[in-house]
């Protein structure tokens, strides 16, 4: 059966790393559903975070051959422990009364937020769960004119961390 993984990847942030790890997907015929990728607090390396779906041993085979890259440091597999996701979208909407209404009321939870205003548009600013915003975008129905979305990003609660 397959499911989805949130894998993060530090990686050396040198050029090409990206392109490697890409490279093994297509190579292979994985798909990634979303990709983000930003350095770290350590100029030398990066995060890279991404979502894929497959079977536990396609997982596994992924995981491998990640590890076998040079420019590899650690991976952690998000999905198999607690860890907290996010996903940041900005969203371009035609301006009326009921979607100003919904982002004042998501407003109080940091949810949404109005990041411009025109006379006839807002670019409205939104962060939370995957499920949260795809939920939130269908009950927007033909409203929005145009979307852009990070992809996933995330960290395990507690003390299991991606450092060295």
């Amino acid at each position: 059966m397959s499911s989805q993984h949130i894998i993060s990847v530090l990686l050396e942030n040198e050029a090409g790393a990206l392109s490697r790890v890409s490279g093994l997907f297509s190579a292979r015929a994985y798909n990634i559903e979303s990709l983000t990728v930003a350095p770290t607090q350590d100029p030398t390396l990066s995060r890279l975070t991404l979502v894929t779906v497959g079977s536990e041993r396609t997982i596994d085979q992924i995981k491998k051959q990640l590890n076998k890259l040079i420019d590899v440091v650690k991976i952690i597999d998000l999905s198999e422990s607690f860890s907290l996701e996010r996903e940041l979208a900005l969203l371009k909407v035609k301006k009326n009364d009921a979607i100003v209404q919904k982002i004042d009321e998501l407003s109080a939870d940091a949810l949404a937020r109005i990041a411009d205003e025109t006379d006839d548009y807002l670019i409205i600013e939104l962060s939370g769960e995957k499920i949260w915003l795809d939920d939130f975008l269908s009950s927007l129905e033909g409203d929005v004119i145009e979307v852009v979305r990070t992809g996933v990003i995330g960290l395990s609660r507690g003390e299991r961390s991606l450092t060295l």
